[in-house]
């Protein structure tokens, strides 16, 4: 065991340096690694079908309970996480209709228009549409299109967008905190620990809000002479375009939003209904497909297919943590040094994961301290459910910290870039990182109060 156990760390040790090096295509990485762990590990070294089985977890899509839990979900934490897999396919579909019927855009441009192109309101909405978008769709998407008005905004109004680029990315990363659907290391806590939308809803999506009126305040006070000067500027609205020439097809863009509101209705009550995430995923993809009608096939083109695969070949690797017993020595290890202290699990936890996930991918990262939270809580006799929410708020915020920490930070900054606003390491930090600890702080001490 002490062989596979090993060889199953240097694997891991090696998919985590190759994606930080970002040479070779990150799916790549994690399907060649997941391989490897299969054949090495637990094929020569361990000889177990069984954990090749279990790690591949093909059979929990073919049981009752991967589609409807009538009481406590049973989805597995082991080996690739179906649910996860699906439910961010359906997402994507769903996304990517929204999109082609002009959505984003006329929301964007709508807002603008509702705070008549006033800088500093202009500043404050984009900021609080940021959030409220990723609580439901996928980060990535909400800033790619954000980022993108903002620039033409910005351009028409003639002001400075990185400022606003900048509040709009830390915003979709706290938004996206506060739900279940939110933000990928969520998705991955909740389908493998079996916790609802509600359940996040009111948990991180309460230290979400509280957090969200400190950063807005901190963002205005970073940049308000900057605002000021913006606010100078006379624009006549009259000029600008109107938010229904973004709407490129009526009829797909009521049935776009009615898909939407529907999806949000599932997700909100999938506990009481009994419906899991796969299922949803499954149900609001087919929807989505049958009301585009000629239009299936492109959206099914524009599917995120590298991220779904990269997702297979992360879950392989973790896979083979858990099966060798390195997760467990982990969380025995931190049992010892917190001595069975429940708020100094929480700061290690909390602080940890959010200084791991400022360098390193948050998704890899709470994939792999699921299965430790849970050694934890079974080791030291602490609530589980207190573990988990340290482990989301330190996830989902600290990849805010630096420009590569999360993946909506780098596509924000990508947009900017290639409409001439270049957003260096130092320009970022200087707002984000203490955005970052603020957060983190507040959400360590209101896990404190609460569960502690």
């Amino acid at each position: 065991m002490l062989l596979a156990q090993i060889l199953a760390t240097a694997i891991f040790v090696i998919m985590f340096l190759m994606i930080v090096l970002d040479k070779i295509e990150r799916h790549y990485i994690t399907l060649g690694c997941g391989l490897l762990t299969l054949v090495l590990v637990f094929g020569i070294v361990m000889q177990s079908p069984a954990a090749i089985m279990d790690t591949l977890n093909v059979r929990s899509i073919f049981t009752l309970d991967f589609w409807y839990a009538a009481g406590e979900s049973s989805e597995s934490s082991s080996g690739i996480n179906w649910a996860t897999i699906i439910f961010i396919a359906g997402m994507m579909v769903m996304v990517e209709g929204m999109a082609k019927a002009g959505f984003f855009r006329w929301l964007c441009m709508r807002l603008a228009k509702l705070v008549n192109y006033k800088p500093v309101p202009l500043f404050v909405a984009f900021m609080l549409m940021s959030s409220c978008l990723a609580m439901f769709i996928d980060s990535i998407t909400v800033i790619l299109f954000l980022a993108a008005v903002t620039v033409e905004l910005a351009k028409l109004l003639k002001f400075n967008p990185i400022p606003m680029i900048l509040s709009e990315i830390f915003c979709a990363n706290l938004g996206g905190s506060a739900t279940m659907c939110g933000d990928p290391p969520n998705i991955i806590i909740g389908t493998s620990l079996g916790y609802s939308f509600a359940d996040f809803l009111t948990n991180t999506g309460l230290i979400a809000l509280l957090s969200l009126v400190f950063i807005i305040v901190y963002f205005y006070l970073v940049y308000h002479k900057e605002l000021a000067k913006a606010g100078e500027n006379t624009i006549d609205p009259r000029t600008l375009p109107d938010p229904k020439d973004a709407v490129t097809d009526k009829k797909a863009f009521s049935i776009s939003c009615v898909i939407f509101g529907f999806a949000v209705v599932l997700l909100v009550t999938h506990a009481q209904t009994g419906l899991t995430v796969a299922f949803i995923g499954a149900v609001i993809t087919v929807i989505t497909l049958i009301t585009s009608g000629k239009y299936a096939l492109e959206l099914l083109s524009k599917v995120d297919y590298k991220t779904l695969l990269f997702f297979i070949g992360l879950f392989m690797v973790v896979g083979g943590l858990e099966q060798t017993g390195i997760l467990e020595l982990i969380a025995s290890y931190i049992g010892e040094v917190s001595k069975g202290n429940l708020r100094l699990m929480v700061a290690i936890i909390i602080w940890v994961s959010a200084i791991a996930s400022a360098f390193v991918d948050n998704i890899p990262f709470a994939a792999t301290m699921i299965p430790v939270i849970k050694s934890l809580a079974a080791s030291q006799g602490v609530d589980l459910s207190t573990l988990a929410w340290a482990l989301s708020m330190g996830t989902d915020i600290g990849g805010s910290a630096t420009p590569i920490g999360a993946s909506a930070n780098v596509v924000g900054t990508s947009v900017a870039a290639k409409n001439g606003y270049v957003i260096g390491w130092g320009t970022y930090c200087k707002s984000a990182a203490p955005a970052t600890i603020i957060v983190v702080t507040i959400s360590m001490i209101v896990i404190f109060i609460r569960y502690c």
